[in-house]
């Protein structure tokens, strides 16, 4: 039983690492499938919003006949008929329903508030949803960051101290455990954090116009003991940490550059790897008939500068725009940071020049697997609707809105386009 238990868990940890779903992720140590650590992102249009909220799932030996130990959506309180555990369940179902907790009003989430509708309710969930949302963006979000960046002596602590407030119903179950730091998702978090940036600033911002900073956060009536949620509000705080968080993560980028033609220098591996693979990208787009020009920056194997020509008939006909596309001296541990050197208003482009985009798993190693999929991103004719791909806010809002936004939109891309021929 114990052998089908670990193949079941494998498998399913493979089939969400290799998915494309932007919202979750699982990574185990040193193949210790049992103890699994999954990282969901809060859902778009709620005070969770892009927070980056990590938990530990421990599988026992009699899985997937018994839950693993997660607690509130597993069994803390008995649930209907179909919310109680089944081994058709699996790790996915586990993350999706954690997610699911993260509502747009988590007030009504509490035991006993499900449908509280009193005029005193209306202002506790909307107090409720903004100390959510203050606490989203101060540890999930800023001290995470300010933890992976070292600007902080102690980060962790207040981490350590507070997470369990901001989530209370839905810790884990188990006893903590000294364990080496185990960090699968820094540098996920640190890539997300640069699509999402504007879109943090944009909540602290409108938290600043609600709240007066230095007012204290209401205790709600099912708050007591260790169940609550002490502080007072900072958004003019939260707003200079996250410009500091992403003047460290440029600086951070650009040193990889110097890093990466002392590593050449001394041909290591990595290096010879990646001046390979710009020889064999430089072929394959001649090979195929891709007008696309690549070469590098100062002949560094670590600075891919991509000319991408716009696709005839549509809107990027005849746009000519340059993408520096940034390698790590730890590639591909450390994944390639894209940024648009021309200027273009597109709803997967930032308004920094950050594209969003996803690679497959299999094709993280492979460079040029990241430059198609950046084109990809750009050129997708019908993409569905996501809302984790909100990464130029105003872009994104025009794309999906009326009839008259997107001719706005369009008007808007084309305008770029045409700028970028000038």
């Amino acid at each position: 039983m114990s052998d089908l238990s670990v193949i079941r868990i494998t498998k399913e940890i493979s089939a969400i690492q290799h998915d494309t779903n932007l919202s979750l992720a699982v990574a185990c140590r040193d193949m210790d499938v049992r103890n699994v650590t999954a990282m969901i992102l809060g859902p778009p249009d709620t005070p969770y919003e892009f927070g980056f909220f990590e938990f530990t799932i421990k599988f026992g030996r009699d899985y997937p006949r018994k839950s693993p130990n997660v607690t509130s959506i597993l069994g803390t309180w008995r649930g209907e008929r179909g919310e109680e555990w089944s081994a058709a369940q699996g790790l996915e179902s586990i993350m999706l329903s954690i997610q699911s907790l993260m509502s747009s009003n988590p007030y009504e989430n509490e035991p006993g508030f499900e449908d509280a509708n009193e005029p005193n309710d209306k202002k506790n969930q909307k107090d409720y949803v903004q100390k959510i949302r203050h606490e989203t963006l101060r540890i999930t979000i800023i001290l995470r960051l300010e933890e992976f960046l070292g600007m902080r002596d102690d980060p962790m602590a207040p981490l350590r101290s507070n997470q369990c407030n901001l989530l209370e119903d839905i810790e884990l179950d188990g006893s903590e455990e000294p364990h080496v730091p185990f960090e699968p998702f820094k540098d996920l978090c640190k890539r997300r954090f640069l699509w999402y940036y504007d879109s943090y600033l944009a909540a602290a911002t409108k938290g600043k116009e609600e709240v007066v900073d230095g007012q204290q956060f209401a205790r709600m009536p099912f708050e007591g003991g260790g169940n609550s949620m002490e502080g007072r509000f900072c958004y003019g705080e939260l707003i200079t940490r996250l410009q500091a968080i992403k003047a460290a993560l440029d600086t951070e980028t650009a040193q990889w550059a110097t890093e990466g033609a002392a590593a050449a220098a001394r041909e290591a591996t990595v290096a010879v790897n990646l001046a390979r693979q710009f020889e064999q990208s430089v072929e394959a787009f001649k090979s195929d008939g891709t007008p696309h020009n690549i070469e590098l920056e100062n002949n560094n194997p670590f600075v891919w500068v991509v000319t991408y020509f716009g696709k005839p008939m549509t809107n990027l006909d005849g746009g000519l725009f340059r993408f520096r596309l940034m390698m790590s001296p730890r590639f591909p541990e450390e994944q390639p940071r894209a940024r648009f050197e021309t200027a273009i208003f597109h709803h997967r482009i930032s308004p920094d020049g950050t594209p969003c985009y996803g690679v497959k798993v299999r094709k993280r190693e492979d460079v040029r697997s990241h430059i198609e999929a950046i084109i990809d991103a750009l050129e997708e004719e019908t993409p569905p609707y996501d809302p984790r791909t909100i990464v130029h806010p105003v872009a994104h809002k025009l794309y999906w809105g009326s009839p008259d936004d997107r001719k706005l939109y369009n008007r808007k891309l084309r305008r770029s386009v045409q700028r970028s021929m000038e």
